[in-house]
Protein backbone atom coordinates (compact mmCIF):
# COMPACT_ATOMS: atom_id res chain seq x y z
CA UNK A 1 0.00 0.00 0.00
CA UNK A 2 3.15 2.59 0.97
CA UNK A 3 4.33 2.04 -2.87
CA UNK A 4 0.69 2.44 -4.08
CA UNK A 5 0.55 5.83 -2.52
CA UNK A 6 4.16 6.54 -3.06
CA UNK A 7 4.00 5.92 -6.51
CA UNK A 8 0.47 7.94 -7.13
CA UNK A 9 2.33 10.91 -5.70
CA UNK A 10 4.89 10.62 -8.01
CA UNK A 11 2.75 10.36 -10.94
CA UNK A 12 0.70 13.54 -9.77
CA UNK A 13 3.82 15.63 -9.02
CA UNK A 14 5.25 14.64 -12.43
CA UNK A 15 2.66 16.16 -14.47
CA UNK A 16 -0.31 13.52 -14.53
CA UNK A 17 -1.12 10.22 -16.60
CA UNK A 18 -0.04 11.99 -19.96
CA UNK A 19 4.20 11.25 -18.62
CA UNK A 20 5.68 7.82 -18.55
CA UNK A 21 5.40 7.95 -14.44
CA UNK A 22 2.07 5.96 -14.11
CA UNK A 23 4.41 2.48 -15.44
CA UNK A 24 5.45 3.07 -11.61
CA UNK A 25 2.47 1.63 -10.68
CA UNK A 26 3.64 -1.45 -12.06
CA UNK A 27 6.13 -1.77 -9.07
CA UNK A 28 4.09 -2.83 -6.46
CA UNK A 29 1.42 -4.46 -8.43
CA UNK A 30 5.00 -6.70 -9.33
CA UNK A 31 6.30 -6.87 -5.67
CA UNK A 32 2.13 -7.89 -4.14
CA UNK A 33 2.33 -10.30 -7.54
CA UNK A 34 5.61 -12.19 -5.90
CA UNK A 35 4.04 -12.05 -2.11
CA UNK A 36 0.98 -13.32 -3.05
CA UNK A 37 0.71 -14.79 -6.20
CA UNK A 38 -2.56 -14.33 -8.74
CA UNK A 39 -4.61 -12.65 -5.90
CA UNK A 40 -2.38 -10.17 -4.73
CA UNK A 41 -1.41 -8.90 -8.28
CA UNK A 42 -4.87 -8.76 -9.11
CA UNK A 43 -6.01 -6.63 -6.04
CA UNK A 44 -3.09 -4.70 -6.27
CA UNK A 45 -3.69 -3.87 -9.49
CA UNK A 46 -7.15 -3.01 -8.88
CA UNK A 47 -5.83 0.23 -6.44
CA UNK A 48 -3.60 1.01 -8.92
CA UNK A 49 -5.88 1.51 -11.58
CA UNK A 50 -7.99 3.15 -9.16
CA UNK A 51 -6.01 5.57 -7.54
CA UNK A 52 -4.69 6.25 -11.48
CA UNK A 53 -8.52 7.24 -12.49
CA UNK A 54 -9.04 10.33 -10.08
CA UNK A 55 -5.46 11.42 -11.72
CA UNK A 56 -5.56 14.57 -14.14
CA UNK A 57 -3.91 13.69 -17.58
CA UNK A 58 -2.15 16.75 -17.09
CA UNK A 59 -2.19 18.03 -13.45
CA UNK A 60 -0.57 21.51 -14.82
CA UNK A 61 -2.81 22.41 -17.12
CA UNK A 62 -6.01 20.70 -15.55
CA UNK A 63 -6.79 18.27 -18.45
CA UNK A 64 -8.69 15.22 -17.10
CA UNK A 65 -7.53 11.61 -18.54
CA UNK A 66 -10.49 9.93 -20.73
CA UNK A 67 -12.48 6.92 -19.32
CA UNK A 68 -10.69 5.11 -22.71
CA UNK A 69 -7.80 6.06 -21.18
CA UNK A 70 -8.51 5.28 -17.87
CA UNK A 71 -9.91 1.58 -18.77
CA UNK A 72 -6.71 0.82 -21.24
CA UNK A 73 -4.60 1.42 -18.17
CA UNK A 74 -6.58 -0.76 -15.28
CA UNK A 75 -6.81 -3.67 -17.90
CA UNK A 76 -3.43 -3.53 -18.87
CA UNK A 77 -2.17 -3.83 -14.97
CA UNK A 78 -4.80 -6.56 -14.65
CA UNK A 79 -3.25 -8.54 -16.90
CA UNK A 80 0.19 -7.52 -15.77
CA UNK A 81 -1.04 -8.16 -12.01
CA UNK A 82 -2.22 -11.30 -13.17
CA UNK A 83 -0.19 -12.77 -15.09
CA UNK A 84 2.85 -12.47 -13.24
CA UNK A 85 0.89 -13.71 -10.11
CA UNK A 86 0.35 -16.80 -12.09
CA UNK A 87 4.22 -16.92 -12.43
CA UNK A 88 5.27 -16.62 -8.86
CA UNK A 89 2.41 -19.41 -8.57
CA UNK A 90 4.19 -21.88 -10.53
CA UNK A 91 7.77 -20.55 -9.39
CA UNK A 92 6.98 -21.01 -5.95
CA UNK A 93 5.16 -24.30 -6.77
CA UNK A 94 8.21 -25.93 -8.57
CA UNK A 95 10.33 -24.86 -5.79
CA UNK A 96 7.89 -26.80 -3.03
CA UNK A 97 8.01 -29.86 -5.28
CA UNK A 98 11.69 -29.69 -5.83
CA UNK A 99 11.92 -29.04 -1.91
CA UNK A 100 9.85 -31.87 -1.12
CA UNK A 101 12.46 -34.04 -3.39
CA UNK A 102 15.46 -32.61 -2.07
CA UNK A 103 14.02 -33.56 1.87
CA UNK A 104 12.13 -37.23 1.03
CA UNK A 105 14.09 -40.36 0.19
CA UNK A 106 12.93 -41.78 -2.80
CA UNK A 107 13.06 -45.55 -1.87
CA UNK A 108 10.97 -45.21 1.88
CA UNK A 109 9.57 -42.09 0.82
CA UNK A 110 10.61 -41.24 4.42
CA UNK A 111 12.28 -37.54 5.19
CA UNK A 112 15.94 -37.74 4.94
CA UNK A 113 19.43 -36.44 6.26
CA UNK A 114 18.55 -33.58 4.44
CA UNK A 115 15.08 -33.18 5.99
CA UNK A 116 16.97 -34.07 9.39
CA UNK A 117 19.19 -31.08 9.31
CA UNK A 118 16.83 -28.73 8.33
CA UNK A 119 14.37 -29.65 11.19
CA UNK A 120 16.59 -30.05 13.82
CA UNK A 121 18.30 -26.56 13.33
CA UNK A 122 14.80 -25.12 13.58
CA UNK A 123 14.36 -26.97 17.06
CA UNK A 124 17.58 -26.24 18.23
CA UNK A 125 16.89 -21.98 17.35
CA UNK A 126 13.95 -22.38 19.81
CA UNK A 127 14.13 -21.31 23.17
CA UNK A 128 14.37 -23.63 25.68
CA UNK A 129 13.52 -24.05 29.58
CA UNK A 130 16.46 -25.21 31.66
CA UNK A 131 14.77 -28.57 31.98
CA UNK A 132 13.83 -29.61 28.73
CA UNK A 133 15.46 -29.24 25.50
CA UNK A 134 16.00 -30.60 22.10
CA UNK A 135 17.60 -34.55 21.62
CA UNK A 136 17.24 -36.87 18.54
CA UNK A 137 17.73 -40.64 18.68
CA UNK A 138 19.36 -42.15 16.09
CA UNK A 139 18.10 -46.33 15.68
CA UNK A 140 19.98 -49.14 13.93
CA UNK A 141 18.33 -51.98 12.18
CA UNK A 142 21.04 -54.68 13.24
CA UNK A 143 20.28 -57.43 11.16
CA UNK A 144 18.88 -55.72 8.06
CA UNK A 145 21.46 -57.43 6.17
CA UNK A 146 19.67 -60.82 6.69
CA UNK A 147 16.74 -58.86 5.30
CA UNK A 148 18.26 -57.93 2.78
CA UNK A 149 19.60 -61.40 1.80
CA UNK A 150 16.35 -63.20 2.46
CA UNK A 151 14.34 -60.56 1.32
CA UNK A 152 15.73 -58.27 -1.48
CA UNK A 153 16.38 -54.58 -1.31
CA UNK A 154 12.51 -53.72 -2.06
CA UNK A 155 11.59 -55.55 1.49
CA UNK A 156 14.22 -53.68 3.08
CA UNK A 157 12.67 -50.14 2.16
CA UNK A 158 9.25 -51.38 3.09
CA UNK A 159 10.83 -52.39 6.49
CA UNK A 160 12.47 -49.14 7.27
CA UNK A 161 9.11 -47.37 6.01
CA UNK A 162 7.07 -49.40 8.16
CA UNK A 163 9.61 -49.08 11.36
CA UNK A 164 9.48 -45.50 10.88
CA UNK A 165 5.90 -44.99 10.77
CA UNK A 166 5.76 -47.39 14.01
CA UNK A 167 8.64 -45.43 16.31
CA UNK A 168 7.05 -41.71 15.45
CA UNK A 169 3.90 -42.59 16.73
CA UNK A 170 5.54 -43.28 20.13
CA UNK A 171 7.32 -39.61 20.46
CA UNK A 172 5.03 -37.42 22.57
CA UNK A 173 3.52 -34.81 20.18
CA UNK A 174 3.52 -36.42 16.76
CA UNK A 175 7.21 -36.92 15.56
CA UNK A 176 9.02 -37.65 12.42
CA UNK A 177 11.19 -40.55 11.24
CA UNK A 178 14.00 -40.01 9.43
CA UNK A 179 15.99 -42.25 7.07
CA UNK A 180 19.81 -41.75 7.00
CA UNK A 181 21.15 -45.01 5.20
CA UNK A 182 19.98 -48.43 4.18
CA UNK A 183 19.89 -49.24 8.08
CA UNK A 184 19.22 -46.81 10.22
CA UNK A 185 16.93 -44.47 11.25
CA UNK A 186 16.97 -40.49 13.33
CA UNK A 187 14.10 -39.17 15.46
CA UNK A 188 13.94 -35.85 16.92
CA UNK A 189 12.69 -35.39 20.88
CA UNK A 190 10.77 -32.27 21.56
CA UNK A 191 10.93 -30.83 25.22
CA UNK A 192 12.70 -33.76 26.75
CA UNK A 193 15.37 -34.01 29.86
CA UNK A 194 17.97 -36.50 30.49
CA UNK A 195 15.63 -38.47 32.99
CA UNK A 196 13.33 -39.17 29.76
CA UNK A 197 15.54 -40.64 27.23
CA UNK A 198 15.67 -44.03 29.27
CA UNK A 199 11.59 -44.49 29.18
CA UNK A 200 11.75 -43.31 25.93
CA UNK A 201 14.37 -45.57 24.70
CA UNK A 202 12.51 -48.85 26.23
CA UNK A 203 9.36 -47.50 24.64
CA UNK A 204 11.03 -47.69 21.55
CA UNK A 205 12.72 -50.54 21.99
CA UNK A 206 9.71 -52.39 22.98
CA UNK A 207 7.45 -51.08 19.77
CA UNK A 208 10.55 -51.84 17.50
CA UNK A 209 11.07 -55.60 18.29
CA UNK A 210 7.54 -56.47 17.96
CA UNK A 211 7.28 -58.75 14.54
CA UNK A 212 6.11 -56.59 11.24
CA UNK A 213 4.74 -58.09 7.76
CA UNK A 214 6.88 -57.49 5.14
CA UNK A 215 5.80 -59.03 1.79
CA UNK A 216 3.43 -61.40 3.93
CA UNK A 217 6.63 -62.44 5.55
CA UNK A 218 6.57 -62.00 9.37
CA UNK A 219 9.93 -60.32 10.27
CA UNK A 220 11.56 -59.27 13.86
CA UNK A 221 14.75 -57.05 13.87
CA UNK A 222 16.79 -56.33 16.56
CA UNK A 223 17.44 -52.54 17.04
CA UNK A 224 20.57 -50.84 18.67
CA UNK A 225 20.14 -46.65 19.82
CA UNK A 226 22.22 -43.90 20.51
CA UNK A 227 20.94 -40.58 21.87
CA UNK A 228 21.94 -36.74 22.52
CA UNK A 229 20.48 -33.81 24.24
CA UNK A 230 21.21 -30.61 23.03
CA UNK A 231 23.81 -29.04 25.88
CA UNK A 232 25.26 -25.40 26.18
CA UNK A 233 28.12 -25.47 23.37
CA UNK A 234 26.10 -27.41 20.97
CA UNK A 235 26.78 -25.70 17.83
CA UNK A 236 23.75 -27.41 15.63
CA UNK A 237 22.81 -30.20 13.80
CA UNK A 238 25.54 -31.67 12.92
CA UNK A 239 27.56 -31.93 16.24
CA UNK A 240 24.16 -32.93 18.27
CA UNK A 241 23.90 -35.46 15.43
CA UNK A 242 27.43 -36.77 15.58
CA UNK A 243 27.48 -37.07 19.66
CA UNK A 244 24.35 -39.61 19.04
CA UNK A 245 26.50 -41.54 16.30
CA UNK A 246 29.34 -41.86 18.71
CA UNK A 247 26.20 -42.86 21.24
CA UNK A 248 24.95 -45.53 18.78
CA UNK A 249 28.37 -46.53 18.09
CA UNK A 250 28.93 -46.79 22.20
CA UNK A 251 25.89 -49.24 22.07
CA UNK A 252 26.85 -51.55 18.70
CA UNK A 253 30.60 -52.22 20.75
CA UNK A 254 28.98 -53.03 24.52
CA UNK A 255 25.81 -54.87 22.23
CA UNK A 256 23.20 -53.44 24.56
CA UNK A 257 19.96 -51.62 23.44
CA UNK A 258 20.77 -47.97 24.07
CA UNK A 259 23.53 -45.35 24.81
CA UNK A 260 23.31 -41.41 25.67
CA UNK A 261 26.04 -39.62 24.80
CA UNK A 262 28.39 -38.78 27.77
CA UNK A 263 30.97 -36.02 26.87
CA UNK A 264 33.71 -38.18 28.38
CA UNK A 265 33.05 -40.53 24.96
CA UNK A 266 34.92 -37.38 23.01
CA UNK A 267 37.90 -37.49 25.19
CA UNK A 268 38.33 -41.18 24.82
CA UNK A 269 37.77 -41.22 21.11
CA UNK A 270 40.50 -38.32 20.95
CA UNK A 271 43.18 -40.32 22.97
CA UNK A 272 42.05 -43.24 20.89
CA UNK A 273 42.59 -41.69 17.84
CA UNK A 274 46.05 -39.79 18.79
CA UNK A 275 47.19 -43.37 20.05
CA UNK A 276 46.53 -44.90 16.54
CA UNK A 277 48.05 -42.17 15.10
CA UNK A 278 51.18 -43.40 17.28
CA UNK A 279 51.45 -46.66 16.46
CA UNK A 280 53.44 -47.34 13.51
CA UNK A 281 55.85 -44.48 15.41
CA UNK A 282 55.53 -47.27 18.14
CA UNK A 283 56.30 -50.27 16.38
CA UNK A 284 59.29 -48.16 14.88
CA UNK A 285 60.70 -46.96 18.22
CA UNK A 286 60.44 -50.11 19.31
CA UNK A 287 57.65 -49.57 22.10
CA UNK A 288 55.69 -52.66 21.94
CA UNK A 289 56.89 -55.76 23.59
CA UNK A 290 55.07 -59.47 24.02
CA UNK A 291 54.34 -60.36 27.44
CA UNK A 292 53.90 -64.14 27.94
CA UNK A 293 51.24 -65.87 30.20
CA UNK A 294 52.25 -69.90 31.17
CA UNK A 295 50.03 -72.39 30.41
CA UNK A 296 49.42 -75.19 33.22
CA UNK A 297 49.23 -78.80 31.76
CA UNK A 298 47.08 -79.97 34.56
CA UNK A 299 47.37 -83.83 34.84
CA UNK A 300 51.05 -83.42 36.34
CA UNK A 301 51.23 -78.87 36.73
CA UNK A 302 53.97 -78.43 34.68
CA UNK A 303 54.65 -75.32 31.88
CA UNK A 304 53.48 -76.65 28.90
CA UNK A 305 53.76 -73.20 26.59
CA UNK A 306 52.69 -70.13 26.65
CA UNK A 307 50.78 -67.17 25.19
CA UNK A 308 52.32 -63.90 24.00
CA UNK A 309 50.14 -60.75 24.45
CA UNK A 310 51.39 -57.34 23.27
CA UNK A 311 52.01 -54.71 25.51
CA UNK A 312 52.85 -51.24 24.71
CA UNK A 313 55.26 -48.96 26.73
CA UNK A 314 54.90 -45.72 25.80
CA UNK A 315 56.89 -42.63 26.01
CA UNK A 316 56.27 -41.86 29.31
CA UNK A 317 57.24 -45.49 29.91
CA UNK A 318 53.68 -46.73 31.59
CA UNK A 319 52.26 -49.75 29.70
CA UNK A 320 49.36 -48.79 27.92
CA UNK A 321 46.46 -51.19 28.11
CA UNK A 322 46.05 -53.83 24.66
CA UNK A 323 42.19 -52.63 25.43
CA UNK A 324 43.03 -48.91 24.49
CA UNK A 325 44.49 -49.41 21.16
CA UNK A 326 43.73 -52.97 19.89
CA UNK A 327 40.36 -52.82 19.23
CA UNK A 328 40.75 -49.86 16.56
CA UNK A 329 44.21 -51.04 15.52
CA UNK A 330 42.13 -54.78 14.21
CA UNK A 331 40.03 -52.43 11.97
CA UNK A 332 42.93 -50.48 10.13
CA UNK A 333 45.92 -51.52 7.49
CA UNK A 334 47.94 -51.47 10.70
CA UNK A 335 46.76 -54.66 11.88
CA UNK A 336 49.49 -56.29 9.84
CA UNK A 337 52.40 -54.22 10.79
CA UNK A 338 51.14 -55.16 14.49
CA UNK A 339 50.66 -58.94 13.76
CA UNK A 340 54.40 -58.97 11.96
CA UNK A 341 55.63 -57.61 15.27
CA UNK A 342 54.07 -60.06 17.62
CA UNK A 343 54.96 -63.23 14.94
CA UNK A 344 58.63 -62.62 14.84
CA UNK A 345 59.13 -61.45 18.70
CA UNK A 346 57.44 -64.42 19.09
CA UNK A 347 59.70 -66.68 17.16
CA UNK A 348 62.82 -65.11 18.83
CA UNK A 349 61.51 -66.31 22.03
CA UNK A 350 60.96 -69.55 20.74
CA UNK A 351 64.34 -69.87 19.08
CA UNK A 352 66.26 -68.41 23.02
CA UNK A 353 63.87 -69.68 25.44
CA UNK A 354 64.95 -72.83 27.00
CA UNK A 355 61.52 -74.27 28.05
CA UNK A 356 59.26 -76.55 26.25
CA UNK A 357 55.99 -75.95 24.86
CA UNK A 358 54.74 -73.72 21.78
CA UNK A 359 53.74 -70.10 22.24
CA UNK A 360 50.52 -69.28 21.05
CA UNK A 361 49.58 -65.55 19.28
CA UNK A 362 46.59 -64.03 18.58
CA UNK A 363 45.60 -63.09 14.69
CA UNK A 364 42.26 -61.33 13.49
CA UNK A 365 39.89 -62.21 10.62
CA UNK A 366 42.48 -59.74 8.60
CA UNK A 367 45.52 -61.67 9.51
CA UNK A 368 43.51 -64.99 8.86
CA UNK A 369 43.01 -64.03 5.06
CA UNK A 370 46.37 -62.21 4.21
CA UNK A 371 49.42 -64.10 2.38
CA UNK A 372 51.52 -62.09 3.78
CA UNK A 373 50.57 -63.62 7.35
CA UNK A 374 51.40 -66.79 6.03
CA UNK A 375 54.93 -65.71 4.35
CA UNK A 376 55.92 -64.36 7.26
CA UNK A 377 55.53 -68.20 8.77
CA UNK A 378 56.98 -69.67 6.62
CA UNK A 379 60.22 -67.48 6.64
CA UNK A 380 60.16 -67.98 10.50
CA UNK A 381 60.32 -71.73 10.50
CA UNK A 382 62.56 -72.10 6.76
CA UNK A 383 65.04 -69.36 7.35
CA UNK A 384 65.24 -68.30 11.09
CA UNK A 385 65.62 -71.66 12.43
CA UNK A 386 62.07 -71.66 14.63
CA UNK A 387 60.58 -75.31 14.97
CA UNK A 388 57.34 -75.20 14.02
CA UNK A 389 56.26 -76.94 16.96
CA UNK A 390 57.26 -74.42 19.02
CA UNK A 391 54.67 -71.50 17.31
CA UNK A 392 50.63 -71.66 17.72
CA UNK A 393 48.32 -69.51 15.93
CA UNK A 394 44.72 -68.68 17.67
CA UNK A 395 41.83 -67.47 16.29
CA UNK A 396 38.46 -66.34 16.93
CA UNK A 397 35.41 -68.29 16.19
CA UNK A 398 34.03 -64.44 14.84
CA UNK A 399 36.87 -65.80 11.82
CA UNK A 400 35.13 -67.92 11.13
CA UNK A 401 32.12 -66.80 10.17
CA UNK A 402 31.58 -66.10 6.41
CA UNK A 403 32.98 -68.19 3.74
CA UNK A 404 34.33 -71.55 5.78
CA UNK A 405 35.65 -73.03 2.72
CA UNK A 406 38.12 -69.73 2.48
CA UNK A 407 39.17 -70.26 6.20
CA UNK A 408 39.83 -73.85 6.23
CA UNK A 409 42.01 -72.90 3.17
CA UNK A 410 43.94 -70.75 5.21
CA UNK A 411 44.40 -72.71 7.90
CA UNK A 412 45.43 -75.53 5.80
CA UNK A 413 48.23 -73.64 4.72
CA UNK A 414 49.10 -72.78 8.09
CA UNK A 415 49.45 -76.31 9.73
CA UNK A 416 51.09 -77.00 6.36
CA UNK A 417 54.00 -75.21 7.58
CA UNK A 418 53.61 -77.60 10.84
CA UNK A 419 52.00 -74.74 13.04
CA UNK A 420 49.35 -75.30 14.92
CA UNK A 421 46.04 -73.97 14.99
CA UNK A 422 43.11 -73.19 17.84
CA UNK A 423 40.02 -71.65 18.38
CA UNK A 424 40.03 -69.11 20.66
CA UNK A 425 37.19 -67.95 22.84
CA UNK A 426 35.35 -70.90 22.09
CA UNK A 427 31.75 -71.28 22.49
CA UNK A 428 31.19 -67.19 22.43
CA UNK A 429 31.15 -67.08 18.45
CA UNK A 430 30.33 -69.25 15.88
CA UNK A 431 26.62 -71.24 16.47
CA UNK A 432 27.57 -73.93 15.00
CA UNK A 433 29.78 -77.04 15.76
CA UNK A 434 30.11 -77.94 11.94
CA UNK A 435 33.35 -76.07 11.50
CA UNK A 436 34.97 -78.29 14.11
CA UNK A 437 34.49 -81.35 11.68
CA UNK A 438 36.12 -79.73 8.51
CA UNK A 439 38.84 -77.16 9.82
CA UNK A 440 42.14 -78.71 10.14
CA UNK A 441 42.45 -77.08 13.64
CA UNK A 442 44.77 -78.42 16.95
CA UNK A 443 42.52 -77.10 20.10
CA UNK A 444 40.08 -75.32 21.61
CA UNK A 445 40.63 -72.77 23.88
CA UNK A 446 37.39 -72.25 25.67
CA UNK A 447 36.87 -69.01 27.03
CA UNK A 448 36.65 -67.77 30.67
CA UNK A 449 32.81 -67.02 30.46
CA UNK A 450 32.26 -70.79 30.74
CA UNK A 451 34.74 -71.40 34.07
CA UNK A 452 34.26 -68.21 36.15
CA UNK A 453 30.44 -69.97 37.07
CA UNK A 454 32.32 -73.39 37.50
CA UNK A 455 32.33 -73.50 41.50
CA UNK A 456 28.84 -72.69 41.67
CA UNK A 457 26.92 -74.07 38.80
CA UNK A 458 26.17 -77.36 38.09
CA UNK A 459 25.18 -76.04 34.37
CA UNK A 460 27.89 -74.64 34.31
CA UNK A 461 30.14 -77.84 34.99
CA UNK A 462 28.11 -79.75 32.56
CA UNK A 463 28.53 -77.33 29.64
CA UNK A 464 31.91 -77.32 30.52
CA UNK A 465 31.98 -80.85 30.39
CA UNK A 466 30.27 -81.47 27.04
CA UNK A 467 32.58 -78.88 25.35
CA UNK A 468 35.74 -80.79 26.93
CA UNK A 469 34.33 -84.14 24.99
CA UNK A 470 33.84 -82.75 21.84
CA UNK A 471 37.29 -81.39 21.89
CA UNK A 472 38.64 -84.59 22.75
CA UNK A 473 36.51 -86.19 20.26
CA UNK A 474 38.14 -84.49 17.70
CA UNK A 475 41.19 -85.17 18.98
CA UNK A 476 42.00 -81.48 20.06
CA UNK A 477 44.22 -80.18 22.72
CA UNK A 478 41.57 -78.15 25.60
CA UNK A 479 42.46 -75.74 27.22
CA UNK A 480 40.59 -73.10 29.53
CA UNK A 481 41.35 -69.75 30.17
CA UNK A 482 40.47 -67.21 33.07
CA UNK A 483 41.46 -69.41 35.51
CA UNK A 484 41.49 -67.67 38.67
CA UNK A 485 41.01 -70.26 41.78
CA UNK A 486 42.16 -73.63 42.78
CA UNK A 487 38.52 -75.19 42.84
CA UNK A 488 38.35 -74.14 38.94
CA UNK A 489 41.39 -75.60 38.29
CA UNK A 490 40.93 -79.06 40.36
CA UNK A 491 37.65 -79.04 38.67
CA UNK A 492 38.79 -78.49 35.28
CA UNK A 493 41.39 -81.43 35.84
CA UNK A 494 38.39 -83.84 37.53
CA UNK A 495 36.28 -82.94 34.16
CA UNK A 496 39.65 -83.83 31.69
CA UNK A 497 40.42 -80.41 30.08
CA UNK A 498 44.18 -80.54 29.17
CA UNK A 499 45.73 -77.07 29.72
CA UNK A 500 44.40 -74.14 32.02
CA UNK A 501 45.81 -70.44 32.12
CA UNK A 502 45.12 -67.82 34.12
CA UNK A 503 45.65 -65.46 37.13
CA UNK A 504 46.04 -68.58 39.25
CA UNK A 505 49.42 -69.11 38.33
CA UNK A 506 50.65 -65.74 36.63
CA UNK A 507 49.53 -62.64 34.65
CA UNK A 508 51.19 -62.01 31.28
CA UNK A 509 54.71 -61.33 32.28
CA UNK A 510 57.77 -59.58 30.44
CA UNK A 511 60.79 -62.52 28.83
CA UNK A 512 62.95 -61.99 31.90
CA UNK A 513 60.33 -62.09 34.83
CA UNK A 514 58.41 -64.86 32.61
CA UNK A 515 61.14 -67.22 32.46
CA UNK A 516 62.28 -66.58 36.64
CA UNK A 517 58.76 -67.52 37.03
CA UNK A 518 59.19 -70.54 35.12
CA UNK A 519 62.06 -71.36 37.24
CA UNK A 520 59.88 -71.17 40.69
CA UNK A 521 57.05 -72.64 40.10
CA UNK A 522 59.40 -75.76 38.82
CA UNK A 523 61.13 -75.91 41.85
CA UNK A 524 57.86 -75.22 44.01
CA UNK A 525 56.42 -78.19 41.97
CA UNK A 526 59.12 -80.71 42.90
CA UNK A 527 59.17 -79.39 46.82
CA UNK A 528 55.62 -80.40 46.29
Amino acid sequence: MLLLIAGSAIVYATGGTAYAYPYLMLIPVLVAASWYTTPGGLIAALLAGAMMATMPQDAVLGIEQTTANYLTRLVFYLLLGGLAGWLFHLRRRSANEHRVIARTDPQSGLPNQVALNEDLDHCLSQPVSKVSQTGVIKVKITDMTDVVEALGMDAADELLFAMGERLSRVIRGGGKAYRLSLDELALILKDVGPGDLGHISQRLMDVGEDSLLIQQVPVRVQLAMGSAIARDGTTGARELLREARIALLATMRQRHGHTHFNPSFDRRTLESLKLIARVRDGLAAREFELHYQPKIRLADGKVCGCEGLIRWRGENGRLIPPGQFMPKVENTSLIGPVTNFVAKAAGAFAIHDGSEGAISINVSVHDLHNEELHDLLLELVEHAGVCPGRLEVEITESALIGDLEVARSAIQRIRDIGIGVSIDDFGTGFSSFEYLQHLPITGLKIDRVFVSHLERDERARKLMACMIDVGHALDLVVTAEGVETVEQAAILRSLGCDHAQGFLYSPALPATEYHAWCQRHSRDRDHD
